[in-house]
């Protein structure tokens, strides 16, 4: 956000930013800050020396990587098309800063648009239920979805699992906000699943995140049960095409325009909400959230600190590893 690069320029780093279309903040008030303004899609330009920063993987506008590029991959998992992303950076010789490998000595994320992933997701999940989503979805402010889940409360029985980590913890806010009763899950619980609990509730979030397989929570056997009370997942983590994915039942995402798929028509029916960018439905909150956690580390990024080394080495590791698997 403009108030933290106006904190990098202070600190003598040239801040570049581009033009573009859709935007959470305006561009004045970056240039306001001090940055530099320029078209979009100029970064291959830039000099090699000069780190990317962005949120997904580049545009297509160089094919080859060469730069020290900041952003979710989501490519060390083997997910689909992840392989194709890191041909891109070897290719050019470039790096991959993965922000899902931003971790501590403790090996915990240290910045994620986690909360308002799992709050967005929740709120949906209980909206869809109460028939009151309608597409295509669209950006609003906290203030607004607050307002839709505290309209018609019916005190759904909502299932959060993964429920003390970053997603679970803004899913489980989400639900409060609308009255829901809430069951919160972690690693105890799923340790042992209780399967005929989860089916016992109206609506279920996935906020696990998992770096290795896990026992499914919802399986294929599940849909067919007509004593099924679950009609609504939302499928926050979105490990959809990874062998880490803890609902098998689900193997692709869904959209702002399609935002609930129907897993099968029962009786009862179950529907699942799989939206991989959910904290964009609150922009201006979640990017405040997440660029105040980033530009710390944002700060001693030219100075090798640890948690940047740590970083790079998560990328040498993923490259070695699934170089291997070719």
């Amino acid at each position: 956000m403009p108030a933290d690069a106006a904190k990098l320029v202070a600190d003598g780093v040239q801040v570049t930013v581009e033009l573009a279309e859709q935007r959470a903040f305006p561009i004045e008030e970056y240039a306001a800050a001090g940055c530099r303004v320029v078209p979009g899609d100029t970064w291959p330009d830039a000099a090699p020396e000069e780190y990317i920063l962005g949120l997904k993987e580049p545009s297509p506008a160089a094919h080859e990587l060469r730069h020290r590029h900041i952003f979710f991959g989501h490519a060390f998992k083997g997910q689909s098309g992840g392989q194709a992303l890191l041909d891109r950076i070897t290719a050019g010789e470039g790096t991959l800063l993965d922000l899902e490998a931003l971790v501590d000595e403790g090996s915990r994320r240290v910045v994620a648009f986690g909360f308002w992933a799992g709050y967005v997701g929740a709120a949906l999940a209980v909206l869809h239920q109460r028939g009151e989503l309608w597409p295509p979805l669209r950006s609003m402010t906290r203030t607004e979805l607050d307002g839709l889940l505290r309209a018609g409360g019916h005190g759904e029985r909502a299932l959060v699992v993964g429920a003390l980590g970053r997603s679970g913890r803004g899913a489980s806010a989400a639900l409060t906000v609308a009255g829901a009763d809430v069951t919160q899950w972690d690693v105890a619980e799923t340790r042992q699943l209780d399967s005929e609990a989860v089916l016992g509730h109206d609506i279920l979030v996935n906020a696990i995140f998992s770096t290795e397989p896990g026992e499914p929570i919802l399986n294929h056997d599940a849909l067919g049960r007509r004593d099924r009370t679950l009609t609504t997942v939302s499928d926050v983590t979105c490990d959809v095409t990874s062998a880490c994915n803890r609902l098998p039942v689900n193997d692709t995402v869904t959209t702002w325009a399609a935002p609930a798929r129907r897993l099968t028509d029962g009786p009862p029916p179950l529907d699942i909400l799989a939206i991989d960018n959910l904290p964009s439905l609150v922009p201006r909150e979640s990017s405040a959230a997440f660029s105040s956690e980033l530009v710390p580390h944002l700060r001693v990024l030219g100075e090798q600190a640890p948690i940047w080394r740590r970083c790079e080495q998560q990328f040498c590791d993923a490259l070695t590893r699934l170089g291997q698997m070719k």
